[in-house]
């Protein structure tokens, strides 16, 4: 793993969460965006060399949404970049890590993602993340 990618925030109100967020930073978003196979709009916030992601449910039955309603807005994940994704899932499962989804899937920021199941990482939960852009040529993905 190459460093902490972005610290993934879950908000109910975006909007609110973007003020909110443009005060504390004194800047904006510099990005937002739907990811519709999750169930969500995110907004991305830079400090330093650091992300945060704010993720709003579009859906009721989004992970999002299921997250709010059982612990309330807050810290959602951790994300970790990575330069193979698949060579981490492989290493992460053979080192006893349960890997929610074997196949990475397309998420914000122009990314490839898994996430490991908080039950394997001491009740958080891990994203991997791998630029769409330095995908291999020969890559199985």
């Amino acid at each position: 793993m190459q460093k902490i990618e972005h610290i993934g925030i879950a908000v109910k109100s975006l909007e609110k969460s973007n003020e909110l967020f443009t005060s504390l930073f004194g800047k904006p978003p510099y990005k937002s965006e739907s990811v519709e196979n999750e169930g969500v709009t995110t907004s991305f916030f830079k400090s330093g060399p650091n992300k945060i992601e704010l993720l709003e449910a579009t859906k009721p039955d989004s992970p999002i949404a299921k997250f709010i309603e059982k612990k309330g807005e807050g810290i959602h994940h951790i994300a970790f970049a990575v330069d193979d994704i698949m060579a981490e899932i492989k290493r992460l499962k053979a080192a006893g890590f349960i890997v929610l989804n074997e196949t990475p899937k397309k998420g914000a920021d122009n990314k490839l993602v898994v996430f490991l199941h908080p039950k394997s990482t001491n009740g958080v939960l891990i994203e991997l993340c791998q630029d769409i852009d330095k995908l291999s040529p020969t890559s199985s993905v």
